[in-house]
Formats: C-alpha cells, structure tokens, sequence
C-alpha cells in the first residue's frame, strides 16, 4: 500500500521514478475522485496530480492519499509542520460540527503517524467507546407472537382468524425493551463500515470491542438508516459527538465507489466552505460579550426587482455582523493566498469580488466591508488590514482587505473580535 501526503495546490509526481507513483496508481486515485460526492479534488497533469482546493482521504486498491490545507506553521518544517496541520485541520472541523474536543485532546491523538481517516476514527471509537460503558440505550419495541398463556393484550384479529384452528395458543401483542433503536442501528453500521477501513492496529481493536457490544442490535443498510428518527434527550446526551462523527464518518461526503475496475473511497471537505463555516463559529465566541453578535449565510436580500415586485438574483453574504438588528459590518471569507501589497496594489483580490462587495454595501446600507483571507509567511509575521475607501478618495464607506492567521488557536479568538470591533463604536 502506498501512503502519500499532498498539501492542496501541490502536486504529486507520478510514473516510473523511485520518488513517484505509478501511473495505474494514480489513474485509480483520480477516478476514485472523480466519482466522489465532490469531484475536482485531482487534476491530471503532464507528469503529476495536482490536488486542487478540497482536503480528505482519497482510497484507491493500493494507495492512500491525504490532503491537507496549506496552512503555514511558524518555525515548522517537514513531518512537524505536516502533524501541526493536519491538527489545524481535526480542530477546524470539530469547531464547524460543534464536536466538544479539547485541544489538550487532539494533541495526544497520533496526528505525526497516522492519517487523517484514521484519526477521526479513533476520535468516534473513543467517545462511543465512552458512551457506551453505562450500557446501550433502549426503549420499548412492541412484539407479536403466538404463545400458550397472554402476554400483554391479546390481538382479536389474529385470534380468530389465522389462529382460529389453533385454540392452545393466544395471539399477543407486547412492549420488550430492545436495543433495535435508530441511534444503536447507526452507531453499529459505523463500527462495521470503520472495522473495514481502518488499518491503524490501536483502532481496530477499540472498533472489534465495540461490534462485540453491538452485536445483539440488528444490521441496516447505510442507505436505510433512520437518521431522522434518533431524539436525544437528558439521558442520551454523551451520544450527541459519536452521532456527529458517525453522520461525518458516513455522510455525503465520505463515498464508497466500486465502479468499473476501480474501488475505493474518499471523505473530502472543500476549504472554501470550510473556511467560511469555521470563521462564523470563531467569531460567534470572539465577539461575546461585545454587543455585537455574527449571523452565517443570512441577509438573502435581493439585489433587483420586478416591476411586479418579485425579488430576483438573491444575496447571500458568508458573514453579516449585527448590533442588534442593523448591519455594521459584512465579512466575505476567500480561501486564497493573498499577494503583498507591495508587489501588486491589488493583492491579487478577484475584481469580480470587489464589484460583489460593493454591490452588498448597497443592498444592505453598510458602510464597512471585509474581504477576509488566510494568513500566510509571504505577507510577514503581522496580519494584514489595508482600507480602501469606496468609490471617493475619503470615504465614509470602506472596504478592507485582511488577513487571519489560523495556525495559532490563541490569538485567532482575540484577532478576529479586533477586527471586527475597532471603528464600531
């Protein structure tokens, strides 16, 4: 099995060469892509793959290859910076998914040795592990049988008509506890498709306990599951991360494909998204306590309108920051490498994403826009903020261009509500 990690944008060589992959590896691996719920992740190119914008697991028979967001690490290189990233990248998403895990947590988990498949499976196979040990919950499940003396109360139906020649025995209807329940049923499909796809020796035996605890609950099919069906309640609360993990481990994104001469899988995340989602829940705790508040994906006003009045083309901006109900504030996050000013007094900013900007600042009354970007090495160690007043040389209305450095949890917090209080008065 080959195992390779590929930070996003760079490329992978492949053919005959010591350093390189084979090329029937890397068709497989690109089809594997290609037939996932996100396609696009590898780009074929001359000599190589390039892995374009999305992060995850890409599992074709005989290669293993993991995407990672390019995040610089300050002061780290090679295997550390990779470990360091690939814990960016576990943090990042268990804040999007609202999953309790500490960074004291995360650190002890194996992120220098092993994949990040394999450290979300041990994640699950930890807290399911935990979940468990007060025993699975259950709940009455009405059963029928035909037994010789009543059990609960008697089906008068099927009395007298199938069993009408069979008087010694009584058709009843009863209330059993079972764990046949919707949450079991998912938790024990998790286990069984994880046992198959995890190749760390710590998580298949945690997993093997586990389908031993779950093998009095029924098997379902993935597809029939009953996702909809699971309440949690005051005394199912420790299952609400395994629920979280199991839905992440075995969702849209994490595909099975068996087309064709190729089989595999992929669990992808694309940055973009994940980068707006993760800045919303950031900002929701940085600015606490501020009387400012952030609302994700809200606003949908339209930018025209019909002389029947019919609303048409609606806007969504990522990020609306409110006091109270007005609108100070609109934050629109890119996740794009941007260029120093000094070298280009654009910054490499899209002009299509200015007019977009511009076009906000007048569907929602706001003075104050921010394009918000990851920040990286090549800007230099301070974050970025450059205000461009709109459309006149003094304003009022500005747009700033900024950066947010993603690597270090304890400064992200304080930054971010920097950002977004200075100037609101």
């Amino acid at each position: 099995m080959i195992h390779r990690t590929v930070l996003e944008w760079n490329t992978l060589p492949y053919g005959s060469g010591q350093a390189e992959i084979p090329r029937d590896i890397a068709e497989r691996l690109v089809t594997v892509a290609e037939n996932s719920a996100m396609p696009g992740a590898l780009q074929y190119q001359r000599h190589s793959l390039r892995a374009c914008g999305m992060v995850g697991m890409i599992v074709a028979p005989g290669a293993e290859l993991e995407i990672l967001p390019k995040i610089d690490m300050p002061k780290q290189h090679g295997a550390q910076a990779v470990s360091s990233i690939r814990r960016r990248l576990v943090h990042m998403l268990a804040v999007v998914l609202d999953i309790n895990v500490a960074d004291g947590d995360i650190a002890h988990l194996g992120l220098q040795e092993e994949t990040l498949l394999e450290v979300l499976i041990r994640l699950f196979s930890r807290w399911l592990s935990e979940a468990v040990k007060p025993g699975l919950p259950r709940r009455y499940v009405e059963q029928t049988d035909d037994l010789p003396a009543l059990r609960g109360r008697l089906d008068v139906t099927r009395q007298f008509s199938i069993l009408a020649v069979s008087p010694q025995k009584l058709a009843c209807r009863y209330d059993e506890m079972a764990c046949d329940t919707p949450l079991n049923q998912i938790m024990k499909a998790a286990v069984e498709r994880l046992l198959r796809l995890s190749r760390a020796a710590d998580n298949q035996r945690r997993l093997r306990e586990l389908a031993f605890v779950y093998a009095d609950v029924s098997p379902v099919a993935v597809s029939a599951l009953r996702w909809d069906h699971v309440v949690l309640d005051r005394t199912t609360t420790r299952w609400k991360t395994p629920l979280k993990l199991a839905r992440l481990l075995m969702g849209q994104r994490f595909q099975t494909t068996s087309g064709g001469v190729t089989q595999g899988f992929s669990l992808l995340f694309e940055m973009n998204v994940l980068f707006e989602k993760y800045i919303a829940c950031r900002l929701r705790t940085a600015l606490a306590g501020t009387g400012l508040h952030a609302a994700a994906q809200k606003g949908r006003r339209y930018a025209l309108y019909t002389p029947e009045k019919k609303g048409v083309f609606q806007t969504i901006p990522d990020i609306l920051i409110k006091r109270d109900n007005a609108i100070v504030q609109i934050v629109d996050t890119k996740w794009k490498r941007l260029a120093r000013q000094s070298d280009d007094s654009k910054q490499g900013v899209s002009q299509a994403d200015i007019y977009q900007m511009m076009a906000y600042a007048r569907i929602y009354d706001c003075p104050r826009l921010t394009l918000l970007y990851p920040h990286h090495e090549g800007l230099g160690v301070d974050s970025v903020c450059n205000t461009h007043y709109i459309a006149t040389p003094s304003g009022p209305d500005v747009l700033e261009i900024a950066t947010i450095d993603i690597s270090d949890n304890a400064s992200l917090l304080y930054n971010l509500r920097e950002l977004c209080t200075e100037g609101t008065g």
